[in-house]
């Protein structure tokens, strides 16, 4: 009983962050983008150009026909769980860019426009792959091409996206417009990252010492940090030896570096930068300080 109510509200909060995010999506759409003549990149972006050319009310009908074939290939080549979140959001998406329709467009100067309508079209959209849904379908493809050719999925976005702007920029003879929308995607796009991999900026940093015993009991003692020891063995000497491995906040790598060169001044570490830490209920967090004591 317990495991089904808890998975029940899981589903709860999954479609009710793809909900806001589609309501945030449609909103700067219709409030920012489409009164200004703006466009979104991918299937989103030429779902606009066609509406344009036969009418806005035909938007979320272009929007869910343009995105058949990707959800199709998401069925085929991923997994039928994305397929339902992706579908989910499809349809929360569709329906908000019709009941938002009546509301009033943002006056404001071209770079009002631009910033406000693209960070409030990035968090929309962001919130929706942060849960697990996707409203383009070029970001798919961009998936299966990576899996064949060996590209990145931000160049094949990225490649897509500059002829989508290309077009839309030949089709109506305006660039400003185009330019402008790039720009908006830009914004919206750099948002979006802020909202998946969120505002922390935490480190994970692996340290190779000669003394790592000693190297470990100094680092939790000073800097109040937990850590992981990780037995590994040298590939050249073969000698096994004690790796310690520590998520640490961004302000907190001055001082970690500092004390460990302090205490070894051969020690190697190898720092790089983490998007996300997920635990369970009852783990602790690696990162996380121990209070310190005053007394």
């Amino acid at each position: 009983m317990t495991a089904a109510k808890k998975s029940l509200q899981q589903y709860i909060i999954t479609y009710f962050w793809l909900m806001l995010g589609s309501f945030l999506a449609a909103f700067s759409i219709h409030v920012f983008l489409l009164p200004s003549s703006l466009i979104d990149g991918g299937t989103v972006g030429v779902a606009l150009i066609l509406s344009r050319l036969f009418g806005e009310s035909y938007l979320s009908l272009f929007l869910i026909v343009l995105n058949l074939p990707f959800i199709y290939l998401a069925y085929k080549y991923i997994r039928k769980s994305f397929v339902i979140t992706m579908g989910v959001a499809l349809l929360f998406f569709a329906l908000f860019l019709v009941l938002v329709s009546t509301f009033p467009s943002f006056e404001g100067d071209p770079i009002e426009v631009t910033i406000i309508g693209g960070a409030i079209l990035g968090v929309g959209v962001g919130l929706i792959i942060r849960h697990g849904g996707c409203l383009d379908g070029t970001e798919i493809l961009a998936i299966l091409i990576n899996r064949k050719q060996g590209f990145t999925v931000g160049q094949v976005v990225l490649f897509i996206n500059f002829f989508i702007f290309t077009a839309y920029g030949w089709i109506f003879s305006n660039w400003h417009h185009a330019l402008q929308s790039l720009i908006t995607y830009i914004v919206a796009f750099k948002m979006m990252d802020l909202v998946i991999m969120g505002i922390e900026e935490l480190k994970s940093v692996m340290i190779i010492s000669a003394k790592p015993q000693k190297m470990a009991n100094v680092i939790m003692a000073e800097l109040r940090l937990g850590l992981t020891i990780v037995h590994g063995k040298g590939g050249f000497t073969g000698d096994t030896r004690e790796i310690l491995y520590i998520i640490i906040e961004r302000l907190d790598l001055a001082a970690l570096k500092e004390l460990v060169l302090r205490e070894d001044p051969t020690a190697f570490m190898a720092i790089e930068n983490l998007h996300e830490v997920v635990y369970g209920k009852h783990a602790h967090l690696p990162y996380k300080k121990k209070k310190r004591s005053f007394l």
